[in-house]
């Protein structure tokens, strides 16, 4: 496993945060629309994952591993479906913990 670029666990909010890096992000999919996914972000925002997605259809809920291109879009590299339910409340914990006081065990 290569731990040299790790991405880091972000909701919208923090997205802003790494414009330009390796991120991942767990959204419910809402819609495709010209080339791009509309999602909603664990923190209720609307994301948008431009880049191919996969040839399998995708579930409700997909995590993608990209390029934080904008504070409001990835370029997806990963496509990850997670199935048709999710417990976004503990996602969204999550990347609080992982961009707070706990940074230093997710980087």
């Amino acid at each position: 496993m290569d731990t040299s670029n790790p991405a880091v666990f972000v909701n919208l909010e923090l997205l802003r945060m790494y414009v330009g890096r390796k991120v991942r992000a767990v959204i419910q999919v809402i819609r495709s629309e010209g080339g791009a996914i509309i999602g909603k972000s664990t923190d209720e925002q609307q994301l948008v994952i431009k880049g191919n997605p996969p040839a399998f259809p995708l579930t409700t809920f997909v995590e993608v591993i990209g390029i934080a291109d904008s504070n409001q879009s990835i370029r997806a590299e990963i496509w990850t479906n997670f199935g048709d339910t999710f417990d976004t409340y503990a996602y969204n914990q999550l990347c609080r913990l992982a961009n707070g006081e706990y940074k230093h065990l997710f980087l």
